[in-house]
């Protein structure tokens, strides 16, 4: 054999053994967008090999106008089997055919579906067959027919169950990405709001859809939220979850960077603000960036009230932040170092009630943190009709029976009680998850140091939100840094009168949102 021949026969052997590993290690053999044969059979054989094993996978062989071969390729209960029959089957089977025609050809002139374009490629035909589109593929063509036919069963729009308002919309969104599209132009109704689609997920090519609005958000962030979506690389995505891991500027913060919502709303008012939206199917949850600490606190009926109302129940919401964070961690640190600091008639009250109880407070405490946070996790996990109950009973329950058997005493169980109220006060999951988890390490060191120990907690966690950036704006602002614009929505809510720019993070596009002198002035009477 010639040196020609074995360098040929070695770079084959070669090829041959890289094309089998990469699909044996899983990668599709049609990643290089082989095109469609000109002959149907090579066309439909490839399909039904690569769609072996798939039963739900249909396809049905007919004559295009009596004497052309085709075949019609689709999912059984992900397309609208009726409207193929009306407007594909019938219309093509029936058609006149001339001599010389071409694809484009029975586009214009035989189908009467509104949503059709050509395919070019077998990865078009995979693609547009795994959304729920039918594919018609022709004889003697190297284009096929893709329709917009996909029909599966959906939920219908509810109200959020997890953010209700008193004062609101009740729509929710729900786990169709079009639905959601639709329901975010329901609210913005103009050709500014733009929509971006890619796909994710080797395998599960999940639809992901980047919403903004053109003129407002700034194209740098943009361009940023792109770039981190583009990068992913896994094999499927099945919420947003796993996008929101994949993007958040600092991944081992327990502090939510990105804000997650299932209310139109507050997604169409961060629209309105500059941000941008991300939307994945398969989940009603969205995400929203940037954001801010401060966002995360505030609740969207803060915004539908009046402004005295809102302001209020914002405050209420911040004092009883620090309630949910510190007062079990309080409590220990008083009760083991700082007596001194109790008035005398309640510490002997307090004394009487540890009188029997065998742990110190720090183990009481824990004991009790633990055990509440485990009856809120089951309250969650069980079926909705009873688990609401058996979490208020349960609670009731173990609380007075550990007060009986005397292992927690009876503040104990009230101050981890109301640390369980607050933590109810704050309007995201999230962020009370974040404030729940750093309760512990606070009681450890409020149990060795006192007081000290608390405030060097405050400090470490106001240092550690300091250095963090949301798509780079910083997670306090606009506090730190202060921006004494944008404090009209932080701790007050400010009139919607006076709310006249939108956040910083819209770079130099429209900042102003509202005309000057819309302050309403009292009417004058009748003289």
């Amino acid at each position: 054999m010639t040196l020609r021949r074995k360098i040929i026969k070695f770079f084959a052997e070669t090829m041959n053994i890289k094309e089998q590993s990469s699909y044996q290690s899983g990668d599709h053999p049609l990643t290089d967008k082989d095109p469609l044969s000109i002959h149907l059979a090579e066309n439909v054989k490839t399909l039904e090999t690569i769609y072996a094993d798939c039963s739900d996978v249909m396809f049905r062989h007919f004559l295009l106008g009596n004497r052309i071969k085709a075949a019609l390729i689709y999912i059984d209960g992900m397309s609208n089997i009726e409207e193929i029959d009306t407007n594909m089957l019938t219309p093509l089977m029936q058609q006149e055919i001339e001599n010389h025609f071409d694809v484009r050809t029975i586009l214009e002139k035989t189908l009467t579906v509104s949503s059709v374009k050509e395919i070019k490629t077998f990865e078009d035909v995979i693609k547009e067959v795994s959304s729920g589109n039918p594919v018609v593929l022709i004889d003697e063509q190297l284009q096929g027919i893709a329709a917009g036919l996909s029909k599966w069963e959906k939920r219908s729009i509810q109200e959020p169950t997890a953010e209700t308002v008193v004062r609101g919309p009740r729509d929710g969104f729900i786990e169709t990405v079009s639905t959601n599209i639709v329901l975010l132009r329901r609210k913005i109704k103009s050709p500014q709001l733009k929509t971006k689609t890619i796909q994710i997920g080797r395998y599960s090519q999940t639809d992901v859809v980047i919403m903004y609005i053109e003129g407002i958000a700034d194209k740098t962030l943009i361009d940023e939220v792109q770039n981190r979506l583009n990068r992913i690389d896994m094999d499927g995505i099945l919420e947003s979850g796993y996008i929101e891991e994949f993007i958040k500027d600092h991944p081992f913060s327990p502090f939510p960077l990105i804000l997650n919502t299932e209310r139109p709303d507050v997604t169409a008012a961060s629209l309105l603000e500059g941000n941008v939206v991300i939307l994945t199917d398969g989940t009603p949850f969205v995400l929203i960036a940037p954001t801010t600490f401060y966002s995360l606190l505030q609740s969207p009926e803060d915004y539908y009230e009046g402004f005295i109302i809102g302001t209020f129940i914002r405050w209420l919401r911040y004092a009883f932040l620090l309630v949910a964070l510190l007062l079990p961690s309080v409590y220990v640190a008083i009760l083991t170092y700082h007596q001194e600091m109790i008035p005398t008639s309640l510490l002997i009250s307090v004394a009487k009630s540890r009188e029997q109880i065998p742990f110190p407070a720090l183990v009481e405490a824990l004991i009790m943190e633990i055990t509440f946070e485990a009856l809120r996790e089951a309250g969650i996990r069980l079926p909705k009709n009873i688990g609401s109950a058996i979490s208020i009973v349960g609670a009731l329950v173990i609380g007075q029976a550990a007060v009986s058997a005397g292992l927690v005493s009876a503040p104990m169980v009230m101050a981890v009680a109301i640390t369980g109220i607050a933590s109810f006060l704050i309007p995201r999951y999230s962020a009370s998850i974040a404030l729940r988890i750093l309760r512990f390490p606070i009681m450890f060191l409020a149990g060795t140091l006192g007081l000290v120990g608390i405030m060097l907690a405050l400090l470490s966690i106001i240092v550690h939100m300091c250095t963090l950036r949301s798509f780079g704006v910083p997670y306090l602002q606009p506090m730190a840094p202060m921006r004494k614009s944008e404090m009209k929505d932080t701790i007050i809510r400010a009139p919607w009168w006076s709310l006249k720019k939108r956040p910083h993070w819209t770079g130099d596009y429209d900042k102003v949102r509202q005309s000057d002198g819309q302050k309403p002035s009292p009417a004058k009477g009748n003289e």
